[in-house]
């Protein structure tokens, strides 16, 4: 039997995978495309995201092949970086979604993950002891746990039956990669004076004649699985900007919409969801990508402990209780994105006064938080203020603090030299070190970086340690 299947091989659907590998825990990935897509969905990574990348070694890589720019502003108003930003990482990564996705399909592929592209899941039912998932060609597979990473229009989802309440889209636009015979001149002439009027409209030079297109589709689609066809693409810049501004050579081409919803359960017994197939809306903020990558890093570990057998009681359900309200926080973000960013004259006036409240240092940084994830903090009950949220990257005298937490395992950072973890050592590092960018005598990190304990005495410590990392 399969210990977990992974419905979907987007990033969210990879880096779940390998997070379960870090753990030993047998991962198989169902892809239903047999090729990677070219669609640049996402177009980078917010701090948290990033950080992530750093505590799983992965940094580099995107940085080789992204580019950084400084974080801050909001909806398009600018503001400057946030001073005193609770982040070693105060920058957004540009780098388009087929390089992430690559990334992370090469990542967990080095860990061992099975990835199986052209399967396409069918059918899904469960039992107490596991859930079998029905294929296309008419196979069968069993496994203990299946997650469905498989984007907005989840087929695991609607075969559980799960509700997806929210706002229906109200506005499609088409998007795609293309080449341009108009000057650079003309181009910016035309969208200067088109985007007075309307916003969803741009072209970015990419290279070599070759840009990213966008325009408002001519109505909302029925259906997503109908593909844009180039010449409805002319037809709408036309339309837009009355050119085409010589369009040709397509590389590919894309529909969203403005749609926003949210699974009102990320679990039914032993199926989860992760990503888009837990929560859509507009691209606005590029939310989607990160949100999915840290919903997988939340469930992997949680997960792969259960199956280990170390697992406390009911720490699977944690995973819907954190990550529901920062999915339903997303989507409000992103409502309000979208609302400053229209041209009716309620929404300007609101922008005006957003562009004065900027100005205050709190409001900045506040907003950057929201925007980059790095403000999250679970509930963990009352307590210090780290506790619930991640820890930022900090100097060790034995390096860096994310360069520890490669293998996703609990770790106890502690300042006193005189705490134990005696029963939990198979799970939990202990580092002593006495850096003096931290304040608390000690704490104690989750897998994925939330600080789950802050104390220094040994018996307060072992009380709570059972409460993550099960008994000793």
């Amino acid at each position: 039997m399969i210990d977990v299947i992974v419905a979907g091989g987007g990033p969210t659907g990879m880096m779940l995978a390998a997070e379960l590998r870090l753990h030993g825990v047998q991962a198989v990935v169902l892809e239903r495309d047999i090729e990677p897509t070219k669609v640049v969905r996402s177009l980078g990574l917010h701090a948290r995201s990033i950080e992530i990348m750093d505590q799983r070694g992965l940094l580099d890589r995107f940085l080789a092949l992204g580019q950084t720019y400084p974080v801050g502003g909001f909806a398009g108003i600018p503001a400057p970086v946030p001073e005193h930003l609770d982040t070693a990482h105060p920058y957004i990564l540009g780098i388009p979604q087929p390089l992430t996705d690559q990334i992370l399909t090469d990542h967990a592929t080095e860990l061992g993950a099975d990835i199986r592209r052209g399967t396409e899941v069918v059918g899904v039912s469960q039992d107490d002891h596991a859930v079998t998932v029905d294929l296309a060609d008419g196979t069968h597979l069993r496994a203990r746990y299946l997650v469905g990473c498989d984007g907005g229009r989840s087929t695991v989802r609607k075969l559980l039956d799960v509700a997806f309440p929210g706002e229906p889209s109200q506005a499609d636009t088409l998007l795609g990669e293309m080449e341009l015979t108009a000057s650079p001149e003309t181009l910016t002439e035309v969208m200067t004076e088109v985007r007075k009027t309307q916003l969803r409209f741009g072209a970015m030079p990419l290279g070599d004649g070759l840009y990213r297109v966008l325009t408002p589709a001519a109505e909302v689609s029925e259906t997503r699985s109908t593909p844009t066809t180039f010449d409805e693409f002319t037809q709408q810049l036309i339309a837009t900007a009355g050119t085409d501004f010589g369009a040709h050579s397509p590389r590919w081409l894309s529909r969203f919409g403005d749609g926003t919803r949210q699974a009102d359960q990320y679990r039914v017994g032993r199926v989860f969801l992760a990503g888009d197939a837990a929560h859509i809306h507009p691209p606005a903020g590029g939310q989607g990508l990160n949100l999915g990558i840290q919903d997988a890093v939340n469930l992997g570990w949680k997960l792969a402990a259960t199956i280990n057998g170390w697992a406390p009681p009911n720490l699977l359900d944690t995973y819907h209780a954190e990550r529901h309200p920062v999915g339903a926080e997303v989507l409000d973000l992103t409502r309000a994105l979208m609302h400053l960013m229209s041209l009716d004259p309620g929404a300007r006036a609101v922008r005006t006064l957003m562009t004065h409240l900027m100005t205050f240092g709190d409001v900045n940084r506040y907003l950057t938080e929201r925007m980059t994830a790095i403000g999250i903090r679970y509930d963990f009950g009352e307590g210090d203020p780290l506790l619930g949220r991640r820890l930022r990257d900090i100097a060790l005298k034995q390096g860096r603090l994310y360069d520890r937490m490669r293998q996703g395992r609990g770790l106890l950072l502690d300042r006193t030299g005189h705490l134990s973890l005696d029963g939990w050592t198979d799970r939990i590092d202990h580092i002593t070190d006495t850096t003096e960018e931290l304040d608390a005598p000690a704490l104690l990190l989750r897998p994925d970086g939330h600080v789950a304990w802050v104390g220094e005495n040994q018996q307060d410590l072992l009380t709570h340690l059972p409460d993550w990392f099960g008994p000793a």
